[in-house]
């Protein structure tokens, strides 16, 4: 159910960052791969948004 539970919140919202907070990883390494989600996609993701 974990993974379950945080795969929808990165599709639903594409905050990798707040799901790496809810599972508690120390690197957003381990979430990519605990949400099955590529590192390109993700690094995609970030470049997208600006500050």
């Amino acid at each position: 159910m974990r993974r379950t539970k945080a795969t929808l919140i990165y599709r639903k919202t594409k905050i990798l960052r707040a799901v790496q907070l809810l599972l508690g990883h120390t690197k957003l390494e381990s979430t990519v791969r605990y949400v099955g989600i590529e590192v390109e996609d993700a690094l995609d993701i970030a470049e997208q948004i600006e500050i």
